[in-house]
Formats: structure tokens, C-alpha cells, sequence
């Protein structure tokens, strides 16, 4: 296999080709446009997860780095979603676990779409029973937990996720509530296609810049995976 070309950042082109494949969004057209999609979408995520691969790494040597585990498909399964486009007008790197039931685990994302460049980490997919343990965790050892969860709020970094329709009663402060009262718990940081970076290598810098002020978080949230009940 050819190895991937050097990231130099994506292009106008890339924008355009995901706006006007969610325009669009048929075989036909895709078809005439393969070119295009493989040029300017395809083969610059591929250089971009290249050039993360050592840092992630560094971060967690039990990530699946192996390409076609990074990389997101364009072509949707439409069996079990209610939108039936064949196409995705966006594209990402998922960095996840080796494991078994890996869905349970923390895991790295990094997007383009339509409307901006969009990078977070955290639970996505926990069960019930390592959130209640999150809880727990965050509860006994507060203050560390608070020192990683202010290194990713002042790098930028939102905390989200699907919320409690009843708050779970509890003694923490309010800092610590955006935390623990949800269904699964993620950071999240978005930047505008406007922002130059992204048309040049400085977003992978951004990348690996912003990836590493969370690896406490991200660590914090492994651990609890793998020692909940």
C-alpha cells in the first residue's frame, strides 16, 4: 500500500465537495465526483491520521491505529437509520481501544463537516453502571478531578452529553454537576471553517496540542472503566 502523502492541511475544495455532496446526496453524483472526494477529502484525512499516529501513541500505546480503524467511511449504512442520503457529508478519525467492548471505553474524535472542524474525547457509549461509577470516582478525588476537568475548560473544551431529565441527588459542588449529571459525559471543541489553520498542517499541531491537555481526563475516564463493578 502507497504510504500517505504529507499533510500540508485541507482545502477550499474539501468544504466545497462536502457541501455540494450533502446537496447532492446520490450515487450519480458521487460517482462523477469520486475523484474529487478521494483528492480532496480522503487523502488528506488519511496524511492527517498518519501524522497523529505517534502522538496518539504516546497518549495510549492500546489504541487502534491501524488506518482503516481510524478513518470514518463516506457511504452510510442506511439498514438501521432513519436517513436513508448513501452518503455522509462529513468525515472523521475515531481513536479508540483495542478491546472487546471498546464502546465502553473513552475515546478521541476528530471532525469535518459542513459547518465547522469539530475535536472532543470522553464516554460516548458508556453503560449505566461505569457512569454511576464516574460519579463515584469524581466524588472521591474531587480535587484532581477538578485540576484535569479546568485543564480542558481553559483549552477550549466544553463539557456535553445527554442530561438526566431528574437531576441524581448529591452532595458535590456546583463545579462538578455539568459532570455527573448525564448518560454519557464527553468534551467537546469547535472551530470555524474560517479559522486558517485548517487549511494548513497547523491543525494537526492544533490537534495534538489540544488532545494532550485532556490525556489526564482521558486517563482518569479509562480507569474507571476498567475498575467498575
Amino acid at each position: 500500500m502507497e504510504a500517505p502523502k504529507e499533510f500540508t492541511g485541507f482545502t477550499p475544495q474539501t468544504i466545497l465537495f462536502l457541501k455540494e455532496l450533502k446537496a447532492n446526496n446520490n450515487r450519480e453524483w458521487f460517482n462523477e465526483h469520486k475523484q474529487v472526494y478521494q483528492e480532496a477529502l480522503l487523502q488528506p484525512f488519511q496524511s492527517l491520521a498518519a501524522m497523529l499516529t505517534p502522538a496518539m501513541y504516546n497518549i495510549d500505546p492500546q489504541f487502534d491505529l491501524r488506518p482503516s480503524k481510524m478513518l470514518s467511511r463516506i457511504y452510510r449504512d442506511i439498514r438501521f437509520s432513519p436517513n436513508k442520503d448513501p452518503y455522509k457529508s462529513s468525515m472523521w478519525l475515531n481513536f479508540q481501544q483495542v478491546a472487546t467492548h471498546w464502546e465502553n471505553f473513552p475515546g478521541y474524535f476528530a471532525e469535518l463537516n459542513t459547518e465547522h472542524f469539530m475535536l472532543g474525547m470522553g464516554l460516548f457509549m458508556p453503560k449505566r453502571k461505569i457512569m454511576d461509577y464516574f460519579r463515584e470516582e469524581i466524588d472521591y478525588s474531587r480535587d484532581s478531578f477538578k485540576e484535569m476537568a479546568e485543564k480542558a475548560l481553559t483549552a477550549g473544551f466544553e463539557v456535553a452529553g445527554d442530561v438526566y431529565k431528574r437531576p441524581i441527588p448529591n452532595t458535590l459542588p456546583g463545579f462538578y454537576q455539568p459532570w455527573i449529571q448525564r448518560k454519557n459525559v464527553y468534551v467537546i471543541k469547535t472551530i470555524p471553517l474560517s479559522d486558517e489553520r485548517i487549511y494548513s498542517a497547523a491543525i494537526a499541531l492544533q490537534l495534538m496540542d489540544d488532545f494532550s491537555q485532556i490525556a489526564g481526563l482521558y486517563h482518569f475516564m479509562k480507569e474507571v472503566v476498567k475498575e467498575a463493578p
